[in-house]
């Protein structure tokens, strides 16, 4: 369904080196902690949430970055491994860590917990879609540098004009700074970490009710 953002996304970062402190999840691998191969299967992961869909999404919600136990090894963000290892998840994908047990990220959990009913009409992607870090702590997390938003800020727009989504969510103010320099309309909701889970929930529930849209 969404070939043309695949390609999009695909010719802009999957070739991107990453730095000693941004992790590009879909060209590098650390061998301490990925298995051999593990950014083509964070490649796979991702392609295969942007065009396993039916339909095309009616929102797109846009947050700040990966974190050190989420996105960075599915390639899916807000979506850990564990999450797309279980067979009753809406998405499909495999494990790129060595871990013995698939890693899974609290986020992650409280993001999907709400908004798993409403998966078909969301597409959820990050501000900076690769993981910052502190040099030399490659699990740390950084908040990304305005030089890094605008860095991708041609991404961003590139996918907002395939999507064409009906309405965009902002999750955090990065989200919403990065979009307010593209001059594109959102709405600001709170991020669902650090007690935020209430009130996004409320935001983003506010938001699909408009448009029509009930689990």
């Amino acid at each position: 369904m969404l070939l043309e953002l695949n390609e999009l996304i695909a010719k802009i970062l999957f070739s991107q080196p990453s730095t000693s402190d941004l992790f590009n999840p879909y060209s590098s691998e650390d061998l301490e902690f990925d298995q051999p191969g593990a950014h083509r299967i964070r490649q796979q992961n991702l392609r295969r949430y942007l065009c396993d869909r039916t339909v095309k999404p009616d929102v797109f919600l846009l947050a700040e970055a990966p974190g050190p136990w989420g996105c960075r090894y599915s390639g899916v963000p807000i979506t850990s491994e564990q999450q797309l290892l279980d067979p009753d998840f809406p998405i499909s994908g495999n494990q790129s860590s060595r871990s013995l047990t698939p890693h899974k990220e609290y986020s992650a959990s409280i993001y999907w917990g709400i908004l798993q009913p409403f998966h078909s009409h969301i597409l959820t992607w990050n501000t900076v879609p690769f993981h910052p870090h502190f040099v030399g702590k490659p699990h740390s997390i950084r908040t990304p540098r305005m030089s890094e938003i605008n860095q991708f800020l041609p991404l961003l727009k590139g996918m907002h004009e395939i999507l064409a989504p009906k309405t965009v969510i902002a999750v955090g103010r990065k989200a919403e700074k990065a979009l307010s320099l593209l001059e594109i309309e959102s709405v600001y909701v709170r991020h669902p970490s650090q007690g935020g889970a209430t009130l996004f929930a409320e935001g983003v529930r506010r938001e699909l009710a408009k448009l029509g849209i009930e689990a």
